[in-house]
């Protein structure tokens, strides 16, 4: 068998990728990246002053991801 069950391109695969225009990549980049801070807020300081639910039910949530993230919880 001489040829290929995959087309072989002659292009280089960056002929392929267009380049993404920073007004197309900023909103994204600003709403991740605003997630990501209310996510630290959300497991970082929930200690009951800031919980909307009264009593440890977000810390316990949390619990685990505290202590991959290295914050003390207890």
């Amino acid at each position: 068998m001489s040829q290929s069950a995959l087309p072989i391109s002659a292009a280089p695969l960056s002929e392929h990728l267009a380049p993404v225009p920073l007004r197309e990549l900023a909103p994204w980049t600003v709403l991740l990246g605003t997630l990501g801070l209310l996510v630290l807020f959300f497991v970082g300081v929930d200690q009951g002053a800031v919980s909307v639910p009264s009593g440890s039910f977000v810390h316990e949530l949390a619990h685990d991801g505290r202590h991959l993230l290295g914050y003390p919880c207890h």
